[in-house]
């Protein structure tokens, strides 16, 4: 799949020489689509993964919970361009939001697992995270009578590896962010948007953004190579371990530099972007995306505009808009 959509991509742009008059009603084939509701899940699972995703007791030394990284009042990461591990220290990549990563095809930023659950048992025991073992964790658990009572209700076997894995997961699918305004849009209400947010909305198809960042995440469904049209790195500098993206699970040459592509749900509360955290601005970031994965230098107005519909793409956690 990643070579094919990269592929894809390269014969895309072939088609971009002219833009086409902004189309201010919503299209019946719409090429992204409205999140979907909720999924009705287990409730006592649902709680026990709640719980857990504040659980301190998962990091090795009882200070790093999921929700230290993944704030969710604050679109579901923390705002930082490198979130803390366990000991103190920065983490090498900018954490993504967790909102919505349900609908990812991949987790991770090199795609390097393929669940929910297998990202969450990476994320425990990595040294740089939060630095436990799986062992440890069931025995922390195992300890609380609290936990024992909501896991012997939530799972037969009762507190086990997989089980806090699958606990965290099937709360993690209820993390989704509804009713944003370009949701409301897609669903009918096509005066929710203001003229400037559709011509917006109209410029980042025209322009080719909606290649990748297509389909109900806007995103999180493909890989990408950062620098499709030019050297991204080479251009900034100062390269890390990070940078080689994909590259770091197949060691395939052609996976160097390429990276999942990210939602744009929420994307106007998650700054700083990109992998290294390198664009502190919607409007950087995508100033970066023109230059190097479109080759091209739109004028300040399409960029605007383009600004200005990515902020109708924030959603709502518990009822509040983000």
């Amino acid at each position: 799949m990643s070579k094919v959509s990269r592929y894809r991509f390269g014969v895309l742009l072939v088609v971009w020489s002219g833009l086409a008059q902004p189309l201010l009603a919503a299209p019946l084939n719409e090429a992204l689509k409205p999140l979907p509701p909720v999924p009705v899940l287990d409730p006592a699972r649902v709680e026990l993964g709640r719980q857990l995703f504040n659980e301190p007791r998962l990091s090795v030394n009882n200070t790093l919970s999921c929700a230290s990284c993944h704030r969710l009042a604050s679109g579901g990461a923390d705002n930082q361009p490198f979130s803390l591990g366990f000991n103190g220290k920065p983490v090498p990549i900018n954490t993504p939001s967790v909102f919505n990563a349900s609908l990812n095809f991949k987790q991770f930023w090199n795609g390097r697992s393929d669940t929910l659950q297998a990202q969450i048992e990476q994320v425990v025991i990595s040294p740089l995270e939060m630095g436990s073992d799986w062992n440890t964790v069931v025995q922390n658990l195992s300890a609380l009578p609290t936990y024992q009572t909501a896991f012997k209700q939530a799972y037969p076997d009762g507190i086990t590896a997989a089980n806090v894995q699958d606990a965290l997961a099937t709360y993690e699918q209820t993390l989704l962010s509804p009713n944003s305004r370009f949701d409301q849009y897609l669903l009918g209400n096509t005066e929710i948007l203001t003229i400037q947010e559709k011509y917006g909305y109209q410029r980042f198809k025209d322009y080719g953004c909606i290649a990748c960042h297509q389909g109900i995440n806007i995103g999180g469904n493909m890989f990408q190579k950062f620098g499709v049209m030019g050297d991204y790195f080479k251009a900034r500098g100062n390269p890390v371990e990070a940078d080689l993206g994909r590259y770091l699970v197949t060691q395939d040459e052609e996976d160097r530099h390429v990276f999942k592509v990210p939602s744009l749900r929420n994307v106007a509360v998650t700054a700083p972007y990109f992998h290294d955290a390198s664009a502190k601005t919607l409007e950087e970031a995508v100033d970066v995306m023109f230059k190097y994965q479109l080759g091209r230098n739109p004028n300040k107005e399409d960029r605007d505009l383009i600004v200005q519909f990515l902020k109708t793409l924030t959603g709502e956690w518990a009822g509040k808009p983000l």
